[in-house]
């Protein structure tokens, strides 16, 4: 049932911060226990989930410039069963000053593999490029799952994505999978959103897309200002009844890849 998932996309603006922040609140809410690791400089998963990015002290870059252990950024955030490693821009700097580190790769997965087992889940938000901090989500991570935006450009980079996952796989972390792909901000209103979804289709077998389709909806927008999921947000909303519905199946999808 342990799982660390790596969420990623180099495609900014596609949804892999609210998917992070959503995902992991909807496996908490479900009564997993989950660790949330910021991996992007943003930091928008921390503030998105009600922390002060710009008071933090110690944050994932300390982490992974062995300046801190893995206890002294673990913060709680408003729902019990869930817990995060913040990060703030500080974290941007982490790619240069690691160039010459031996092993720079895995410096991540090094640090969860001695506490992921204290977790059911570990979600890993990776920032918006192919860079060094995706790189060591993918070593770290056993799945990765892709949000993929319901916009005209939603194909565009996703080859470079799988050839990225591809070499990691060769040569890094022979034993990442493909979670799957989620579709983000879907408008059943527009033509648009059910072309993606079919021209997507075309380029990937079924079994890598999850069935739950994330709907553009106003008060899933509106969470991360408050600084709350949308479960506790407006647990009623379409948005909060999709993320649950994909929790379901990130819990159930050891099941189908093992058919």
């Amino acid at each position: 049932m342990r799982r660390t998932i790596a969420v990623a996309n180099q495609k900014g603006g596609v949804g892999k911060t609210t998917t992070s922040i959503n995902l992991a609140a909807s496996l908490a809410q479900a009564g997993k226990k989950v660790l949330v690791a910021d991996c992007d400089p943003q930091g928008n998963t921390t503030s998105g989930l009600g922390i002060n990015k710009y008071s933090l002290n110690r944050t994932v870059y300390n982490l992974l410039m062995g300046e801190c252990i893995f206890e002294d950024i673990l913060m709680e955030t408003q729902m019990r069963e869930l817990q995060i490693l913040p990060a703030n821009i500080e974290l941007s700097g982490c790619e240069i000053e690691l160039v010459g580190h031996e092993s720079r790769e895995y410096i991540l997965k090094n640090i969860l593999s001695e506490r992921k087992y204290l977790f059911d889940f570990v979600i890993i938000d990776c920032p918006p490029s192919l860079n060094l901090l995706t790189i060591n989500a993918l070593c770290a991570a056993d799945t990765i799952l892709v949000p993929i935006q319901c916009e005209y450009f939603a194909l565009e980079g996703l080859t470079q994505l799988f050839r990225t996952i591809e070499l990691v796989q060769q040569k890094l972390n022979p034993l990442l999978m493909i979670e799957g792909l989620v579709f983000t901000m879907f408008d059943a209103r527009t033509n648009l959103s059910m072309q993606v979804v079919d021209e997507v289709k075309k380029h990937v077998t079924d079994t890598s897309i999850h069935r739950t389709i994330i709907p553009r909806n106003v008060r899933l927008s509106e969470a991360p200002s408050h600084g709350i999921p949308i479960c506790l947000y407006d647990p009623r909303s379409k948005g909060a009844e999709a993320y649950e519905l994909l929790a379901d199946q990130v819990i159930d999808w050891e099941m189908y890849a093992n058919d």
